[in-house]
């Protein structure tokens, strides 16, 4: 639909994934089903972590943060993309598109730097055990997870200002299946050079300061395990590091791909198949990888399984009513 200089765009139009109709039930049951599954393994692992007292430890409340992340970051898409896949009418209002943008780019941001913490907390339960629950105190695990959010929906929301200020006069067509940033660029008819810039600026210092932190304590942690001389201490040292890494890996591989290029007809069509990954596919693995190559997590889910079997077994039988 393109828009005249003189109107004022009050809604957008999401394109989603396909405009063949005979796809769209199919890929509704399908994303329904990768989104429960998202939010029971995301939620159960959260409530695990509360529940088991021998998880109240740095390394499981940074995974309760990141799972919350993983929640947010995928129930902000979702609900529209499944109603869009439903719908002859595919849109979002104005003020809806922004806050999809904002929180996306918030969460994002805010998952970097979470990841950031994690290793961090690795690299000092490796390097440095004998001071780790001092070096890694409750004060200071609340400052390592409180910075990610803070830091992430400031820098979001200023990148979701400078993306809305643009003029939309050619189209209010989106090409994805949410409001993301580079297909808001290739709709603007203003000048988006400070935009583009600040978008790569953005993408590029917080993706390569991020990960520094992650390669940097891996370096550590590598170096620190090499040194171990039994062959079981260093299989239990690096055990700890295995999850993060698989999670590091996807999640960065994916996003190196999505936003450190400028934004073309080719890259914004390629963007929505990379976008699938760390919108669904990252926060439905990531509950999986973190308990199924964790015997903590596999021992607390054992556990609380084995206690909810103990209290049905005792509570007494449902009593009826001759009368």
């Amino acid at each position: 639909m393109s828009i005249t200089n003189d109107s004022a765009i009050r809604e957008f139009i999401l394109l989603g994934l396909t405009d063949r109709p005979e796809l769209q039930p199919l890929l509704f049951v399908l994303f329904l089903g990768v989104y429960l599954v998202t939010l029971l393994g995301n939620l159960g692992m959260m409530v695990l972590i509360r529940l088991d007292s021998r998880l109240h430890k740095p390394m499981y409340f940074f995974l309760t943060n990141l799972a919350f992340v993983d929640l947010c970051y995928t129930s902000n898409a979702t609900p529209q993309m499944l109603t869009n896949f439903l719908s002859e009418k595919k849109t979002i209002s104005f003020a809806g598109c922004f806050t999809q943008c904002y929180i996306f780019i918030a969460l994002l941001l805010t998952e970097f730097y979470m990841l950031a913490a994690m290793a961090y907390d690795r690299y000092v339960a490796i390097c440095n055990p004998l001071h780790y629950s001092m070096k890694m105190s409750r004060r200071v695990c609340i400052g390592l997870a409180t910075f990610p959010y803070v830091y992430g929906f400031s820098d979001g929301l200023l990148q979701a200002i400078l993306t809305f200020r643009l003029n939309f006069c050619r189209s209010n067509v989106i090409n994805h299946f949410y409001c993301a940033d580079p297909p808001l660029i290739k709709l603007s008819c203003s000048d988006t050079y400070v935009k583009e810039h600040a978008m790569l600026i953005s993408a590029g210092f917080n993706l390569s300061n991020s990960l520094s932190i992650i390669l940097v304590s891996y370096a550590f942690i590598i170096a620190a395990i090499l040194r171990i001389k039994s062959a079981e201490g260093r299989q239990k040292a690096f055990s700890t590091c295995g999850s993060h890494m698989m999670a590091v890996t996807l999640f960065y591989g994916t996003l190196f791909c999505m936003y450190v290029r400028p934004p073309t007809d080719k890259t914004v069509e390629e963007s929505k198949m990379i976008a699938v990954f760390y919108t669904f596919v990252s926060p439905v693995l990531n509950p999986l990888i973190y308990s199924l190559r964790n015997k903590d997590v596999k021992q607390a889910l054992k556990n609380v399984l084995r206690r909810n079997m103990i209290i049905k077994m005792r509570l007494p039988p449902f009593p009826i009513n001759h009368n």
